[in-house]
């Protein structure tokens, strides 16, 4: 029977960034669900069409074609056939991310492919309604969070080393309205799952969040 380990929470959590790490540690497969929704986004886009458009978003659907491939233990996300994972990092696709996110036709369509990965695979998937809605019967499932102003901190980081501009205020109010948005859809909104374990990292830096991340696994399994 595989492992699963479901990690959940809100935007900027450093879900990714510690859920890649502790996998590597622990030599699980790592699935960042939020890529999906970022290819889909993305793609969107790419069409001319707008992701808030539910009609126009679901039209497209069967047109894509989303696959999770793994290249020398790196994940890399195509659509189509192109490999869109640099593509789908930037902030317009991550807003819009949240949008096709809150359509049920999109939760769906990716649902199948998040389950077959995880039943046939030791994984660590993150997202916002893993241990909620995807992976319901995961042996392990952690809240990860922090603070809204630590997770806006970080995020105008990242940005700024990726070469792109970041002013804090805007940064913390799209988190904020993104927040607001995860957790107030009709579909599968962003919730701690009942029996989730809470991982608040405002007050820990990268190393810290990975050690404890991996010690709550690792006294689960």
């Amino acid at each position: 029977m595989s492992i699963n380990v479901a990690i959940d929470g809100p935007a900027g959590a450093g879900k990714s960034t510690l859920a890649r790490a502790a996998a590597g540690r622990l030599g699980y497969i790592y699935v960042d669900t939020g890529a999906l929704y970022r290819s889909v986004a993305y793609y969107v886009l790419k069409m001319g069409k707008d992701p808030k458009n539910s009609g126009e978003v679901i039209a497209l659907l069967p047109g894509i074609r989303p696959e999770l491939k793994y290249i020398d233990g790196v994940q890399h996300v195509f659509i189509n056939g192109e490999d869109v994972s640099e593509h789908i990092r930037t902030s317009e696709v991550s807003m819009n991310a949240s949008a096709v996110s809150a359509i049920p036709e999109v939760r769906q369509f990716l649902f199948d492919i998040q389950k077959n990965i995880a039943a046939n695979n030791d994984i660590i998937m993150d997202g916002r309604d893993i241990g909620t809605v995807v992976l319901p019967d995961a042996q392990v499932k952690i809240y990860l969070t922090a603070s809204d102003k630590v997770r806006a901190e970080r995020r105008c980081a990242e940005l700024i080393a990726k070469g792109e501009n970041a002013d804090f205020e805007t940064v913390l109010e799209d988190i904020r309205r993104r927040d607001y948005n995860d957790m107030h859809r009709e579909t599968a909104p962003l919730k701690q799952a009942e029996d989730a374990v809470l991982l608040d990292t405002s007050e820990l830096d990268p190393e810290q969040s990975l050690s404890r991340l991996v010690e709550i696994i690792k006294s689960r399994i």
